[in-house]
Formats: structure tokens, C-alpha cells, sequence
């Protein structure tokens, strides 16, 4: 089979021949230059025993036809004795590799043209709300509406009307609800006893009605700043109302959770204020002290009660604070959400359940359609408000292509149900939903159709703990297996002076065979989905619909814990894109926003 591909390498062009490289480095259309160095020692080292010598290649000069300028490294050049000695062959052959890849980008970019369909160019203005368009006519700014989604017209006084009575409604419940709150805090009762508070309710889920209608007139009007900013608002409110709910029915282990997050931040709190953290070599020294039993100062860890594990003693609203100062880092969000009737008055979504489908990936670690990450959650989920979760059936440590393949089987599941449906990712999950994404919206027309159809389409995504901008982990793990390899080599090259040839020579080919299979090539491609250069590729050539929206809950309890910990900065993890600035990055930050910033750790949640 070797021979044959060979022979038909030989008669093509050398383009195709750096096309035929750069595939076998990387199947799945992205080129590995880790994959493709383990493919080309393989390859060089083809065994040819079935061949007469006259029939046999030589591999280094046929790949150097192939690759004028190109020297192809000998292996018996760098063991024990040979020119290279001292080096690595594997990191020589490494470089070759690499500077395949990148003579291999033209055929990438031809590659996807072809297969690819894009909706738009890169000049094409982003589509903006009816209400955008309204303003721009009024002050006089010409654009091009050419590219503009094709919606149904409508009358601009109506859709004008539409918004006015939304925004009218929210600031009427704000007033209404700061009355209400006000009040509850004297008679500290709860918001179910209280007609003020039923009051505010009331007109706040009529706020809540006009907005639905704002949008059902104008798919795109949730990109405005004023829509943004009362969904966010909506998008915490019900986070804290969760949480207080499953604390007062005592829901898996929240209380004791909640106990730990909330001593946590006290004990954060402490070192803060000892000067603890001035710097990571300040830091060590104290941690050592405490470590050999020497504390410079005790944490008061028991001057915190178990302040969750009694929820009945507590009013409501101290309730909702301590939830608040526990969970949101931000000491500026805090205030806001402190200060937020929408979030003090804990308003529950609508009784019943709902037409929609939760289709969920999961972190580069994971089961598949086997996992059980959720599990207590999504059944309550099911029970409560009848939502159907199909979980995709991603792999640990896979390509975006594999997983993404994987999610569309999901969605043709979720199609089936003739529900819509929406996106979960949680950390490199994010990435293979928006490359699924991405491969569905520029496919063929029936996968375009899997995104669109009315009564079964994609409608919002969920980002948790979004590793979807990469993550230290890829990098590091491509370091350190380089570093270990070329420290293999130096072994072995050591121990020629004690072994015969052909022991050292049959070890080779083990390594060789280990290094080209199937697990360790999808392993290097799991950890080539968490480089920047790969998110990168897929924010600069991907395509995404402009429906829906992105909801990005970020996490952050100091920039050191970030880093060291998940791998993931705050930064990295705010947005689903952090680099470049394509078209398709543009489309995703009009229709995305975060939740505000978390102190827990993305893998310590809940």
C-alpha cells in the first residue's frame, strides 16, 4: 500500500506531493507538524525486505525531488558516532515537518475553498439589529445592506413602538422593584408574602413579553446594547435564584459547596490582607512556614460558620447576599447585582415545559455520550421542564474535527425530535461546538438546513469555562513530549556501547511504530486543539450563523490561581474570541456577552 501511494505521489506534480504530506500529517484538513514528523520517520523508514535491492527506494533522495530545498535528515547521522551525534534527529526531523506544513498552506486554502461554501466575504458588513439600521438613516450613514440577512419587512414604526414599550417596561419594573425591595428589607420577609414584591414580578414578566415580541419581529434586535444588557441582568438573576433554590431544598451538595467557596474567598481574603501575595516568591516562603508548621499567621477558617448548611435561619435577602459574595468576583458586580431588584426578587422561569433540546460537549476529558457530567442536573432538568439533553459523543483528547463530527450526529438526533435545540460546551467543548458549527453553516445545503429550519434549528449556546481561545495545557504537552523524545534519543544513543545494533535497531522501530499509531496521533491532535495558532485557523476561516446567542459564564479567582490551575486566563475565558479580527469574530462578539466573573474554579464548580 506505501509503495503504491508512492508510485502515485511520483506522478503528480510536487504540489501534490506536499498536499499528500500535509494529509497524512493531520486527516482531518489542518496540518500537524508533531503528526507529521512521526508519519515521516515511519515513512523513511520503510521496511522494503519484500523488494529486490533493485527495486528499492531510496526515501531521502525521493522526498528531496519532492521538496527541492529541502535536506532530509539521516537517522544513522545522529546515533552514536554519526555527524549529528550530539543532536536530535527526531527535532531535525521536526523542522522538516514544520516547514512542510507551511509550504502546504496554499493547498489549505484551495482545499477549503473548495469544499468549503461561505455565505459571505470578509468586506461584508456584519449584520446589525433593524434598530441599528433605523439610527444609521437618521444621522445620514450609508451601508451596504446587500449582505443583510433576508427577513420579512416590516413597518419601522411598528418594530419602533415595539422597542419603546420594552424599554418603557423594564425601567417601569426597576422602580416598581426598588419600591418592593425596599419594603422587604423592613418587614425582612420573603418575596412570595409580600404584594409589592407580586407587583414587580408581574410587570417585570411583562417586560419580559415585550422583549419576545421585539424579537419576533426583529430576529437580530438581542445584538442591541439595551437587549444585551437587560438579558445579562435576566442571566445572573436566574443563576442566583437557582442557587437559592437548591440550597433550600438542599439539592445534591450545594450547602456544604457553598460553605467551602464562601471560606475559600475569606481565607483569599486573609493572605490578601497579610501582604501574603505580594509575589509568587513571598507566597512560597509563607506557604513552606505553614508547611513545616510554622505559621506566621493563622487562618480563622472557624471563625466562618456553616452559614449555608441552616439556610432557616437566614432571612431571604441575606440569603441572596451571601450567595452573591461567594460566588461573583467582582466587587463592582457585586454591588450591582446587591443593588438589582431583578436579582432580589428571585423570579422563577415560567411553570411548564419547553419546547427545546440541550445538546452538550464536553471538556477535552470526557465519556462521550457515556458521561456523566450533569447527570443530576439534567435529570431534573428533564423532570421539571421536559428538555431532552443528547450529549455528543466527543472523545478525550480529539481533533476539532472528530468531535465536531460528533456533535453533528447530535444534532441530526435533536433535528429528528422536531424541537430546537441549543449548543452546551464546557471548556474545550466550546471549541468543537463553534467548529461544528462552522462546518455545518459552510456545508451542504441540507447541513446548512440542520441550522435553520423554523421549527428545529439552532436558536442559543451555552459557553461554560470556555477553553474555546486555547489553552496552556496544548503547549506545554507539546514541549514536554519534544523534550522527552530528544531525551530518549539521548539514551539510547548512550546505550550503544553496551547493546549489539540489531537490539538497538529493533527498539527504533518500536518507537517508530508507537509514535505513528493511531492513539498517540489522536492524542497530539487533542493537544493541538488547545494551541492559539489552531484557534486561530478556526476564528480566521470558520463561518457561523448570526441567530442566537452566545452566553459565556467566566470564572476567575485571581489571575495566578487562573493560570496555574484550569490553564484557561480570565481573558481566555470571557469571550469565544480573543483572537483576530475575522468577520466571523465580529459576528460572535455582537452576539455574545459573559455572565459576571466567578470565583470558583472552572474545576472545582458544583
Amino acid at each position: 500500500n506505501q509503495r503504491m501511494l508512492l508510485d502515485l505521489m511520483a506522478s503528480q506534480p510536487r504540489s501534490f506531493a506536499v498536499a499528500v504530506l500535509a494529509e497524512i500529517g493531520m486527516p482531518g484538513g489542518q496540518g500537524s507538524s508533531r503528526g507529521l514528523a512521526s508519519a515521516l520517520m515511519s515513512l523513511l523508514e520503510l521496511d522494503q525486505s519484500s523488494f529486490i535491492p533493485a527495486h528499492r527506494l531510496d526515501m531521502h533522495a525521493l522526498l528531496e525531488s519532492w521538496l527541492p530545498g529541502f535536506k532530509i535528515p539521516r537517522r544513522e547521522d545522529y546515533l552514536a558516532g554519526g555527524r549529528w551525534a550530539r543532536q536530535s534527529f527526531y527535532e531535525a526531523i521536526f523542522g522538516v515537518a514544520k516547514n512542510i506544513i507551511e509550504d502546504a498552506e496554499r493547498y489549505m486554502a484551495l482545499k477549503g475553498h473548495i469544499q468549503r461554501f461561505r455565505h459571505n466575504v470578509e468586506t461584508d458588513p456584519i449584520p446589525v439589529p433593524k434598530e441599528s439600521e433605523l439610527e444609521m438613516i437618521n444621522v445620514g450613514i450609508e451601508y451596504d445592506k446587500s449582505s443583510m440577512p433576508k427577513f420579512p419587512s416590516l413597518p419601522p414604526e411598528k418594530l419602533s413602538e415595539a422597542i419603546e414599550k420594552a424599554k418603557d417596561l423594564i425601567s417601569s419594573a426597576d422602580r416598581q422593584g426598588e419600591i418592593a425591595i425596599a419594603e422587604l428589607e423592613k418587614s425582612n420577609g420573603k418575596t412570595v408574602d409580600s404584594e409589592l414584591c407580586k407587583t414587580a414580578i408581574g410587570i417585570y414578566q411583562e417586560a419580559f413579553d415585550a422583549c419576545a415580541a421585539v424579537v419576533k419581529l426583529d430576529p437580530l434586535s438581542f445584538q442591541a446594547d439595551w437587549f444585551k444588557q437587560f438579558y445579562r441582568r435576566n442571566y445572573d438573576a436566574l443563576m442566583v435564584k437557582s442557587l437559592y433554590d437548591n440550597i433550600m431544598e438542599d439539592v445534591d451538595k450545594v450547602r456544604s459547596w457553598m460553605d467551602a467557596l464562601r471560606r475559600g474567598a475569606s481565607q483569599v481574603a486573609q493572605t490578601e490582607n497579610h501582604n501574603f501575595m505580594k509575589n509568587s516568591s513571598i507566597l512560597l516562603n509563607k506557604l513552606n512556614a505553614i508547611e513545616e508548621n510554622e505559621p506566621e499567621i493563622e487562618l480563622q477558617e472557624e471563625s466562618l460558620p456553616t452559614f449555608f448548611a441552616n439556610p432557616e435561619k437566614h432571612s431571604q435577602q441575606e440569603l441572596i447576599d451571601a450567595i452573591i459574595d461567594a460566588v461573583f468576583f467582582n466587587k463592582n458586580e457585586q454591588e450591582q447585582l446587591m443593588k438589582d431588584p431583578l436579582v432580589r426578587l428571585l423570579i422563577p422561569n415560567r411553570p411548564g415545559h419547553y419546547n427545546f433540546t440541550v445538546i452538550s460537549a464536553m471538556g477535552v476529558i470526557t465519556e462521550g455520550k457515556h458521561g456523566t457530567e450533569l447527570e443530576a442536573a439534567i435529570k431534573r432538568l428533564y423532570k421539571e421542564r421536559g428538555i431532552t439533553t443528547i450529549r455528543a459523543d466527543t472523545g478525550t483528547a480529539r481533533s476539532f474535527e472528530f468531535n465536531a463530527s460528533k456533535i453533528e450526529d447530535a444534532i441530526i438526533a435533536a433535528v429528528n425530535l422536531k424541537k430546537p435545540f441549543g449548543l452546551l460546551g464546557y471548556s474545550q467543548g466550546c471549541a468543537n461546538i463553534l467548529m461544528c458549527e462552522s462546518l455545518l453553516r459552510s456545508g451542504t445545503p441540507l447541513q446548512q438546513k440542520f441550522l435553520t429550519t423554523s421549527n428545529s434549528g439552532l436558536v442559543c449556546r451555552q459557553l461554560l469555562f470556555s477553553a474555546a481561545n486555547g489553552s496552556v495545557h496544548g503547549p506545554s504537552t507539546n514541549a514536554k513530549v519534544q523534550r522527552l523524545i530528544a531525551m530518549c534519543e539521548d539514551f539510547f544513543k548512550y546505550q550503544q556501547g553496551y547493546f549489539s545494533r540489531a537490539f538497538i535497531t529493533f527498539f527504533l522501530e518500536l518507537l517508530n511504530n508507537f509514535m505513528d499509531s493511531p492513539p498517540f496521533q489522536n492524542f497530539m491532535g487533542g493537544a493541538q486543539s488547545f494551541f492559539a495558532g489552531r484557534v486561530k485557523s478556526l476564528l480566521a476561516r470558520g463561518s457561523a450563523s448570526t441567530s442566537g446567542a452566545y452566553l459565556c459564564l467566566a470564572w476567575g479567582y485571581g489571575k495566578t490561581h487562573n493560570s496555574r490551575v484550569s490553564g484557561n486566563d480570565i481573558k481566555c475565558a470571557h469571550k469565544a474570541e480573543r483572537f483576530g479580527t475575522s468577520r466571523l469574530t465580529g459576528s460572535c462578539l455582537r452576539c455574545s456577552w459573559s455572565s459576571c466573573l466567578h470565583k470558583e474554579s472552572k474545576w472545582k464548580g458544583p
